[in-house]
This record gives structure tokens, C-alpha cells and sequence, in this order.
């Protein structure tokens, strides 16, 4: 009895997982297991209990071997209600089973897509070491044009400058001759 005061406290505990219907139903499933629990015949006759205790509070009206005289035909036989809850945990089961069956489903398949992202990488590892080289290349190559693009337009720039100093001297002196025969006349 002890055990059914114990299940009435879990009873009403909130537990994660535990839809309010369930919740809900909780104490009232503790309560019928209880009556049901008080509704069990004692076989030996005696105080209700279940036995009679000893000194040490063990029952000593417990008889272990049973005879066949004591069991007769309808002993073994099922109730409708007994049956009904025999069939609800093999639905229930066999639903959870379906549900394993999907998740383990579902984790062979992730395996397996793992399994071949993980081949595909090692195909792609040296693909991508080759490119990674050949980008390095073209880099240092487009380094070295650079430079050599930057040294042409200096010298093109700095051959340019001195015909353009030229061609500034030869105008000033243009300039200066011209100023000379306007002021010697």
C-alpha cells in the first residue's frame, strides 16, 4: 500500500514529455489501480492482508507450491479487460516499433550521406591543393607583369618628358630670338 502512496505523489509531478491530458488522467489511473489492488482476493482466508506477519515482519501465510487442485480451469483463463489492455501493449508496441524502425531508417541514411560527403571530400581535396598551386602561380606571374608594366610606362613617361622638355626649350628660345629682333629694330 505503501507503493500506491508513492505512485499517487508521481502522480501529479510534471514531468517533460507529459501532455496535460496525461497529466490529467494520471490520479485517476492511480486510483482505479488502487481499487483494483483492494479488490484482489486474499487465498488463504485471513486478515485481508495478505497473511499473517512473523516476529521480523515477514508474512508467514505465503504458501510457494501451489497444486493443481488449487488452480482450476478458469484460473488461467483471460478477462475481456485483460485483454483488452494485452491488445492495446502489443498495438502500442508494435507502434513503437514502426517509430525504431523509421528513426534507424532515417540514421542509415545519414550514415550513408556521410559516408559519401566524406569520399567526396578526399576526391576533392587534391582538385583543390591543384587549384590553390595554380592561383599561387597566376599570382606571381601577375606580380612580376606588373612590375615590368610599371618599369615600361616609366621609361615611356620619362622618354616622353624630356621630347616634350625639348620641344618647351626650342619654343622659349622661338620665343626669346623673336623678343630679340622686336627689340633691337
Amino acid at each position: 500500500m505503501e507503493d500506491v502512496v508513492k505512485l499517487q505523489k508521481l502522480s501529479v509531478k510534471k514531468m517533460k514529455g507529459v501532455s496535460a491530458e496525461d497529466m490529467a488522467l494520471r490520479p485517476d489511473l492511480v486510483a482505479a489501480l488502487h481499487h483494483r489492488i483492494q479488490s484482489i482476493p486474499v487465498p488463504d482466508g485471513g486478515s485481508g492482508e495478505g497473511g499473517t506477519a512473523g516476529q521480523n515482519g515477514a508474512r508467514t501465510g505465503i504458501q510457494f507450491d501451489s497444486s493443481a487442485e488449487t488452480l482450476d480451469e478458469g484460473y488461467f483463463q483471460t478477462s475481456e479487460e485483460s485483454e483488452a489492455f494485452r491488445r492495446e501493449y502489443e498495438m502500442r508496441r508494435i507502434k513503437q516499433d514502426e517509430g525504431l524502425d523509421f528513426i534507424s531508417e532515417g540514421l542509415d541514411t545519414l550514415k550513408n550521406l556521410a559516408e559519401d560527403m566524406s569520399e567526396e571530400l578526399d576526391r576533392q581535396v587534391p582538385l583543390m591543393d591543384e587549384i590553390d598551386r595554380k592561383v599561387d602561380k597566376a599570382n606571381s606571374e601577375l606580380r612580376k607583369t606588373n612590375v615590368r608594366l610599371k618599369e615600361t610606362v616609366n621609361q615611356f613617361r620619362s622618354t616622353r618628358n624630356f621630347t616634350v622638355d625639348i620641344i618647351l626649350i626650342c619654343v622659349i628660345l622661338g620665343i626669346g630670338a623673336y623678343l630679340y629682333n622686336v627689340l633691337s629694330q
